[in-house]
């Protein structure tokens, strides 16, 4: 099959499940790459953890940081489903910025990533991303802001109806009604943007490689592998992800490395557009057609 018309068949398949899709495989070694709409810039949801484990990261390796402090985190007490770790918690917790850094990012704790901003603010991790050389990935709030959804605002059974609003309130210009879907004012990045800061990690780069190792070892220890990972897991592959959700965003970044030595960067971003918050055949769907392009790539 071609490559347009494995694009296309791809594309119909997103379409016919539900999603919209911005997605970008990038062979590591080669450099080659296969994607559909890579360059749409979407809501990051909780990948924006990656940035800030990278930015909190290269403070501690700067000696700004101490990754052994203790900080009191108070509870979230949030107790609406999704939501975890800290987040959950009903009493205070004293906890190190290097435990954090693990709830934040292999547990996709809110509490704990809003622990870290609050030592790091949005607009410092952003500049250290600029520092790094990595364009794309805008950082404009922390995690507080994403447990004030209209999701929090109506019963479970009604929750289908913050979802038809995050589905029908946008504009053609990607602003949104409802603020954390608004491109302009969310934390945004493209499928290429996030491909990109992936390969900073795992390939050479302005990246210290410390602090590259210490990010790696983090999404290596992904918790929440219900998405790509049963697509990209055997005995002769690792993976290596963080999933981003809110309202109708499904995300998932990842590099998955095969014992012959390839190693592929893979960034799936999609929008449902399914009016319901648990839809397994959404993440098998984003599965299966990243699967497909990084197949066809290998095959190249």
């Amino acid at each position: 099959m071609s490559t347009e018309t494995l694009l296309r068949d791809l594309r119909e398949q997103l379409r016919d499940g539900g999603l919209h899709g911005c997605l970008l495989v990038r062979d590591l070694h080669t450099g080659d790459e296969l994607g559909i709409d890579p360059d749409t810039q979407l809501p990051s949801a909780s990948l924006v953890k990656v940035p800030l484990a990278l930015a909190t990261a290269e403070r501690i390796r700067r000696g700004e940081l101490d990754g052994g402090t203790l900080l009191d985190v108070p509870p979230g007490r949030i107790t609406t489903p999704g939501p975890t770790g800290l987040s959950r918690f009903r009493h205070p917790a004293r906890i190190a910025i290097e435990d954090l850094l693990y709830l934040s990012t292999c547990v996709s704790d809110g509490t704990a990533a809003d622990a870290l901003f609050d030592l790091t603010p949005p607009a410092q991790v952003a500049e250290i991303l600029q520092e790094l050389g990595l364009r794309g990935i805008t950082v404009r709030h922390g995690m507080r802001e994403l447990a004030e959804t209209p999701v929090e605002r109506f019963h479970a059974e009604q929750v289908h109806l913050a979802h038809a609003l995050a589905i029908d309130a946008g504009t053609s210009g990607r602003g949104h009604r409802v603020p954390q879907l608004d491109t302009t004012r969310a934390n945004t990045g493209s499928a290429r943007a996030w491909v990109d800061l992936l390969g900073a990690l795992w390939t050479p780069s302005k990246i210290h490689p410390d602090v590259a190792l210490q990010v790696r070892d983090l999404m290596a220890h992904n918790m929440l592998r219900h998405r790509l990972a049963p697509d990209f897991s055997s005995d002769a592959t690792t993976w290596s992800s963080k999933t981003g959700t809110l309202l109708n965003l499904r995300h998932e970044i990842g590099i998955v490395e095969h014992s012959d030595g390839q190693a592929f960067a893979i960034a799936v971003l999609t929008e449902s557009l399914v009016p319901a918050s648990t839809q397994p055949g959404a993440d098998a769907l984003m599965a299966q057609v990243a699967r497909t392009l990084r197949d066809h790539l290998r095959q190249l």
